[in-house]
């Protein structure tokens, strides 16, 4: 029948246009969720290859080419502005440009790769603990941990388990160390059982992507949170070591397996090094990618064979150290952290653990009021970067400061930024002698020098602490007051300051003023193990003039008189022009104050004092030290 037949044309014309709409209709981003990917690809290697390959080909369109409206045009222009610049910075510390880095793909892959529920355990075996790895499984425990405490996730799943102990696991259980093994990963997985929703896996998938692609591979999370500092590259063995055979079966002897330099991973967690021995990179390849990334925040050169370490700072204010072959036997790195927003002296002097902490507390603050040239010793790790940063505090705030370092690590702008501070760091064309050059004429009242290091940089401070500034604060690595001054001493001779060496020993007596020694335990605990004032020892002329009267009356003769000035020059050349006097001192678990200061100490500080500040340094010398001597 005639109309049968148009009425089924019609409706196969109606379907094919319905149907070439849909199709013409469909975006080439269009959302594919709800479609399971290939199951080929469904593993952290293709997916970080899919993500970087449509990364460069969004951030690489050519705009004008699409068609698009003013509106849309500029908006697309602002979306690629932000995400270009996230992807400069996602890898220098800054956690702003890293979460809206892993949104970014995040969407990616949420709209276009097909994960879903049914094929998101091929990726990673959440369904299976027995098929997790360690590191799949710590990443889970610290997903979890960092959901709920944020960035002291890390530090809570450690306090919990007490991982941070002292153990025997190493070299046949011989010899004790601070880590964390493959083991107890296990055991605590298998204590907290986690109960993964969908979104949770996309997440951890996420950012197992972004830390092969723009992080810095196993050690990302754990650089964000709020520990002491993270390494790579410092135990194990380098790829390319040349062993003989002899060695190999020692070192076998002593291990079940050769651990090699990729695997290393260490933490710097309150005070201890930690090695966290069950996480690795992978390959020599990828530890390298890490180094080649980790420095690059202020763009501060190429690392190379001719430049073989960087030494910079990161976003966040951390310091980094990069080194590499030939100046190292393997590529490493290092990333010190410090916890500016919690950055006070009873943290840093576990001040609610220690007995009389107050008493060093509040005479380091009066040292800083009386404007005392002072050097925070210690060995590296003890705390003295972080009890510089913190006594700026107590300095009064009309003073500007000038601070000169290598790298930028005190960070007192963030710390103190209504005050007058400007920071002067080494670069490759200029030094640090010519920085402290410059920075005395700035208009600067005090000055700070982050780490005395070197032979030229130690004799300008001696020279700036005589008349550049009111007063100066440094650190030095010197275990004794005694090795600081003979340290300085040196310093002044090699750089022809002086010729002399009881000059310049004499020179540095009368410029520093004390000592705050900072000591750190096997355990970690870092405390003040001494405050030291340097007292310089006048020249004693009243027992040559003795001598002389004697003579003159013939109390003794010319041979005996010739016998006892000689006796007293020798005395004099020999001795040392300075003693030390110890203030305060750390003794069974606290703080005891031992000497009271010289009264010419205690006048001058309280002259440079406010009254009332003054008045309060001279009641609390009393309440502890007791009144002044007639």
């Amino acid at each position: 029948m005639p109309w049968l037949n148009l009425l089924i044309i019609t409706v196969i014309v109606t379907g094919l246009v319905v149907g070439l709409f849909l199709f013409l209709r469909k975006s080439p981003n269009a959302e594919v969720g709800d479609q399971d990917a290939d199951a080929d690809h469904l593993n952290i290697e293709s997916i970080t290859e899919f993500v970087t390959e449509v990364t460069n080909d969004y951030v690489n369109t050519n705009l004008l080419d699409l068609g698009l409206s003013l509106e849309e045009y500029e908006r697309r222009k602002e979306d690629l502005a932000v995400l270009n610049t996230s992807l400069n910075k996602c890898n220098s510390g800054s956690i702003e440009d890293k979460n809206y880095v892993k949104e970014f793909i995040h969407d990616i892959l949420s709209r276009n790769y097909g994960i879903t529920e049914r094929n998101i355990n091929q990726i990673l075996p959440f369904h299976d603990e027995h098929l997790l790895t360690d590191q799949d499984k710590f990443e889970i425990l610290l997903y979890q941990y960092k959901q709920e405490h944020g960035t002291n996730g890390l530090s809570k799943l450690i306090e919990t388990y007490d991982l941070a102990r002292l153990k025997r696991v190493i070299e046949n259980g011989q010899t004790p160390s601070y880590i964390i093994t493959g083991e107890e990963i296990q055991e605590i997985y298998l204590q907290e059982n986690p109960q993964l929703s969908f979104e949770d896996k996309f997440h951890i998938i996420v950012q197992r992507v972004y830390q092969r692609y723009k992080g810095f591979g196993p050690i990302d999370e754990i650089r964000d949170q709020t520990i002491d500092g993270v390494s790579g590259g410092v135990s194990g063995i380098p790829v390319n070591m040349n062993t003989v055979e002899h060695e190999i079966d020692m070192m076998n002897s002593m291990h079940e397996r050769v651990p090699l330099a990729y695997e290393s991973i260490w933490m710097f967690y309150r005070g201890k090094s930690v090695h966290l021995s069950f996480l690795s990179f992978g390959s020599e390849l990828e530890l390298r990618r890490v180094c080649q990334n980790v420095y690059k925040h202020g763009n501060p050169g190429q690392l190379s064979e001719a430049k073989a370490f960087i030494v910079n700072d990161m976003h966040d204010g951390s310091r980094v150290v990069v080194v590499r072959p030939p100046f190292a036997e393997s590529w490493a790195f290092f990333i010190r952290k410090f916890d500016l927003p919690n950055l006070k002296i009873d943290r840093l002097l576990a001040a609610d653990r220690v007995k009389n902490a107050h008493i060093v507390m509040q005479y380091l603050d009066f040292l800083m009021k009386g404007e005392q040239i002072t050097a925070v010793t210690g060995e590296q790790g003890s705390g003295k970067t972080t009890l510089m940063m913190a006594l700026v505090k107590s300095i009064y705030g009309m003073f500007p400061l000038r601070i000169q370092e290598m790298a930028f690590e005190l960070h007192l702008r963030r710390l103190y930024p209504l005050r007058n501070i400007l920071t002067f760091r080494e670069t490759d064309k200029i030094t640090g002698q010519e920085g402290m050059d410059v920075s005395k004429k700035t208009d600067g009242s005090v000055s700070i020098a982050g780490e005395v290091a070197t032979d030229a940089v130690a004799a300008w401070i001696i020279q700036m602490a005589q008349v550049a500034s009111r007063f100066t604060i440094f650190s030095h690595h010197a275990k004794t007051i005694r090795d600081l001054i003979e340290s300085l001493r040196n310093s002044l001779l090699k750089t022809g300051t002086f010729s002399d060496e009881r000059s310049a020993e004499e020179q540095v007596a009368k410029v520093i003023n004390f000592d705050v020694h900072l000591e750190k335990e096997q355990n970690g605990t870092r405390y003040i193990e001494r405050i030291t004032e340097c007292v310089l020892l006048e020249q004693d002329s009243i027992q040559f003039s003795k001598i002389a009267d004697d003579l003159k009356e013939n109390k003794i003769d010319h041979h005996k008189a010739m016998a006892l000035g000689q006796l007293y020059y020798y005395e004099t050349k020999t001795s040392k022009p300075w003693k030390a006097n110890n203030i305060i001192e750390y003794k069974n678990g606290g703080y005891v104050p031992v000497n009271r200061p010289t009264a010419k100490k205690v006048e001058f500080m309280a002259s440079k004092m406010t009254k009332e500040d003054a008045e309060a340094f001279r009641a609390f010398l009393d309440k502890y030290w007791g009144p002044e001597a007639a």
